[in-house]
């Protein structure tokens, strides 16, 4: 069995559950700060939190894509485990820091329209 295939299944699996369920969680609660950018305009605001949802999604899953076309060809499991592990958690990484930045950029533009 080609074990880079079965490598980018499961790093493809795994990533793809934390992107899509670290993505509802800053949907679900992502409206709150929307919804201070365009005060008054609740149906926008949805939709403005949902297209920034679907971003989301391409972005990371792209960049997931996209980091399997630099992967070595793997010879034994343990070197599988340790690829996976590997780009999950610069995937992890990430995830977080464009989460703080955005939450950086939104507090300051609230500031600024705040001011």
């Amino acid at each position: 069995m080609n074990l880079n295939i079965l490598s980018y299944s499961i790093y493809f699996t795994i990533t793809a559950i934390i992107i899509f369920v670290v993505g509802q969680i800053l949907y679900k609660n992502g409206n709150v700060f929307v919804s201070q950018l365009i005060p008054n305009h609740e149906e926008l605001c949805k939709k403005v939190n949902k297209n920034l949802l679907i971003g989301y999604y391409l972005l990371n899953l792209g960049y997931c894509a996209i980091t399997i076309l630099s992967w070595e060809k793997i010879e034994s499991i343990n070197q599988l485990i340790r690829i996976i592990a590997y780009k999950t958690s610069i995937i992890l990484f990430l995830i977080g820091i464009l989460h703080y930045l955005n939450i950086f950029i939104i507090t300051n533009y609230l500031k600024k329209l705040i001011n």
